[in-house]
């Protein structure tokens, strides 16, 4: 029973308007678990969303298919637009054979200065033989005092593949606001079969020298990592930076594995590093799968 459904009838009859609306605040939880779960399948010559799961405020726009192949693409809403202390969101996508799917957010997401523990997001990803995902969500905001948790898992069929990318912005460059106190820790793990093909975690303390180290953040506020999984052309990374040529006041870098083309960005914008990552992004696709990137309508917005 919550604080407002105690009260006796009587008494709430003589309560204000805003005595009633502090006592239906204050029995509300003091963090949120947010969940969704999506599952594609191909039928008719698209890649349909064939089901959904979702507790807490975690949704998805109606899905669009603007590509020539069927490619479904979804927008992930999470409305409260940020991740307080103790929040955790839980995100699950599944991939059938062939399936083509391409998920991203509308705007950035925030982690606020945590009072309550730490703010998780968690994201599995399970693609299925000759299927392909496109997991590319706009940037992660962590503010000073955020405790937050990140983690991708990627599990990949025999010739899957797997595209993604994330952004880290650190406290508020254009107010000058620092991240001096808090925490971050990031994880992504992919996996081929069950055996990994790429792995990588950071953790990162608010004020801490490596912000600063030349080894490390080298005093730049933002990161990024895509990862491309799949199958890849002989000169995929030549191509990519055939493509990129100047990077701009940030630095990029490409490095191409037997299994993966690894991008990275570091430099004092996030939309620097967004532009850059298109780019590569629009030349692995073509270069690997023979067509153009379709860029999400929402990015123009």
């Amino acid at each position: 029973m919550n604080a407002f459904m105690s009260i006796p009838p009587a008494e709430a009859a003589r309560l204000s308007a805003s005595q009633i609306a502090r006592a239906r605040y204050e029995a509300q939880p003091s963090h949120w678990l947010a969940e969704l779960e999506l599952w594609f399948a191909p039928s008719a010559g698209k890649t349909r969303l064939i089901r959904r799961r979702h507790c807490g405020p975690l949704v998805v726009q109606r899905p669009f298919h603007p590509e020539k192949d069927g490619t479904c693409h979804v927008y992930l809403l999470h409305p409260p637009g940020g991740v307080a202390g103790g929040d955790q969101l839980n995100l699950s996508f599944h991939l059938a054979a062939e399936a083509r799917a391409l998920m991203t957010t509308p705007g950035a997401t925030k982690f606020y200065r945590s009072e309550h523990g730490a703010s998780t997001q968690s994201t599995r990803i399970d693609i299925g033989p000759g299927a392909v995902c496109e997991y590319l969500p706009q940037e992660t905001i962590v503010f000073d005092g955020a405790d937050a948790e990140i983690e991708v898992k990627v599990s990949l069929a025999s010739n899957a593949t797997y595209v993604g990318w994330d952004f880290v912005c650190l406290g508020r460059p254009a107010a000058h606001e620092r991240f001096e106190t808090g925490r971050i820790s990031q994880r992504i793990e992919i996996a081929r079969e069950g055996k990994p093909i790429w792995f990588e975690r950071m953790a990162l303390a608010g004020g801490s020298p490596l912000a600063q180290a030349a080894f490390a953040l080298a005093g730049q506020p933002t990161w990024g990592t895509m990862v491309y999984a799949g199958a890849i052309a002989e000169d995929a990374a030549e191509r990519v930076r055939a493509a990129i040529g100047d990077s701009g006041e940030g630095a990029f870098s490409v490095s191409q594995l037997e299994q993966a083309v690894v991008c990275r960005y570091l430099g004092p914008r996030v939309a620097d590093g967004k532009s850059l990552f298109a780019r590569a992004w629009d030349t692995l696709r073509t270069s690997c799968q023979g067509k153009a990137a379709s860029a999400p309508r929402i990015w123009a917005t």
